[in-house]
């Protein structure tokens, strides 16, 4: 993958979705597009981000949308939790597929037994963590799999 097929995909879309007028894609991907900027630009000196990084950005922004629908209900704001669902929906079309809790479950466990964190408890935890991570990330959100490991490791 060239550094940006990811970026010149979300690109294309907006313009798409700019010409079928479909406001809602064209704002969400507007945002996206908005936030890798931001990335680029961050820190000492600007650079372009490879696709992997692009893809963290909106694994972030995905998930700020999920949080936001959350609030929202809470709060009895149900056309606004409404937006920011079909907001998270068009990010999630750009991420890789997300694990199933039966794949995470598999996977926890699989990780206890080759670190050996079984014995340990809920110290353990973070042994695990550190095998996961590479397995997981991009792939689950980190308090589905941390939840699944302190349950199977008893904390």
């Amino acid at each position: 993958m060239s550094n940006s097929e990811m970026k010149q995909r979300l690109h294309d879309d907006m313009t798409a979705a700019l010409k079928a007028r479909d406001e809602l894609r064209k704002s969400t991907l507007r945002m996206a597009l908005t936030a890798v900027t931001k990335a680029e630009v961050a820190g000492k000196e600007a650079r372009e981000l490879s696709d992997a990084e692009i893809i963290e950005v909106l694994t972030a922004e995905a998930k700020k949308r999920r949080e936001s629908v959350t609030a929202y209900r809470d709060a009895g704001r149900e056309e606004m939790a409404l937006k920011e669902q079909a907001e998270a929906d068009i990010l999630s079309e750009y991420l890789p597929e997300q694990l199933t809790p039966e794949e995470i479950t598999t996977l926890v466990t699989e990780a206890i037994a080759t670190t050996g964190a079984a014995e340990l408890g809920p110290r353990g935890i973070g042994k695990v963590m550190g095998a996961l991570q590479p397995k997981v990330k991009g792939k689950a959100d980190g308090g589905t799999v941390s939840a699944e490991v302190k349950r199977q490791l008893g904390a």
